[in-house]
């Protein structure tokens, strides 16, 4: 019986996991100062919306792989966001990285 019950809660929780992917990504405390300079060092952010399994508002700033959330009411925030947001992505690029090739233009050898 205890191994059926076990079965059953984490397949339940793997069907919890498939239909809501964003439910533990979600951005519970946000604070409402944001350190000087800070801005300067964002690589990408994102806005959580208090709508779905978010209940909170939230603009979430990545800095070096870590996720920062903030309240959107701070003037600064607001302000950066404006100014950035065609500058910035919107979301932080996952997966790897593609190299970048470069082209080489073979020499005409005339003999």
């Amino acid at each position: 019986l205890v191994p059926f019950i076990s079965m059953l809660f984490l397949t339940l929780f793997l069907l919890f996991l498939a239909l809501f992917p964003g439910a533990f990504n979600c951005c519970t405390k946000i604070s409402d100062e944001i350190p000087k300079g800070i801005l300067r060092r964002v690589e990408g952010f994102e806005i959580q919306k208090a709508d779905g399994l978010c209940h909170l508002e939230a603009v979430i700033l990545y800095i070096e792989g870590r996720k920062f959330c903030v309240s959107p009411r701070i003037r600064k925030v607001k302000k950066w966001m404006k100014k950035n947001k065609h500058k910035i992505p919107r979301k932080k690029p996952h997966g790897r990285k593609q190299r970048s090739s470069k082209i080489i233009k073979k020499k005409d050898k005339k003999h």
